[in-house]
């Protein structure tokens, strides 16, 4: 296999998770936590003594997901991944959620690209790192504003989806020593 099949292939796998992440994201905001909160979000601990409804683990994968599509297929499928990513969130999000989430998915995710691109090409942890940080906050608070009209979760919110990049980051880095080495390139 030749080294653009294999990085397509790849490209193609990252597309499949982040695609994945949307419909896991919604569904277990209504089914997975430590306690569900009366018409409202499954919540689940983030820190000690702070809590955030459960989806945003997934959501802080989908963000890594984001800027790994775009190095693999480049920016039209990363920009194509949104809008589907968007349209998906809102069929498959419960349907008090549909707004905040269609909302806050499509413009985190096209923060995090706008921060994303230029980058990227100084350095791709960086890239990751810093875009990751814009977009957990665009979600977290364009989401909760318009679900909730609180902010209770915030903090809850941005720790969660922080964890998915922070654990995402060494694996960023080796996955860019490993592009080296086989001569992968930047979509």
């Amino acid at each position: 296999m030749n080294t653009q099949t294999a990085q397509r292939i790849e490209g193609l796998l990252y597309l499949g998770m982040f695609v994945a992440c949307i419909p896991l994201a919604n569904w277990m905001i209504g089914n997975v936590g430590t306690f569900c909160v009366p018409n409202g979000p499954c919540v689940i601990p983030v820190a000690p003594g702070i809590s955030a409804p459960s989806g945003v683990v997934v959501i802080g994968a989908a963000l890594v997901l984001r800027d790994l599509v775009q190095r693999r297929l480049g920016l039209a499928w990363a920009v194509g991944a949104i809008l589907a990513g968007a349209v998906l969130s809102g069929f498959v999000a419960p349907p008090a959620l549909v707004l905040a989430s269609v909302v806050a998915f499509a413009l985190s995710e096209f923060a995090d690209l706008a921060v994303y691109t230029p980058l990227q090409k100084r350095s791709l942890l960086l890239a990751v790192a810093a875009s990751g940080v814009v977009g957990i906050l665009a979600d977290s608070l364009l989401f909760l504003s318009l679900a909730f009209g609180s902010l209770d979760f915030f903090w809850g919110q941005v720790i969660g989806k922080s964890w998915a990049l922070v654990l995402a980051l060494p694996l960023v880095h080796l996955l860019r020593k490993r592009d080296a080495r086989l001569g992968f390139q930047p979509a």
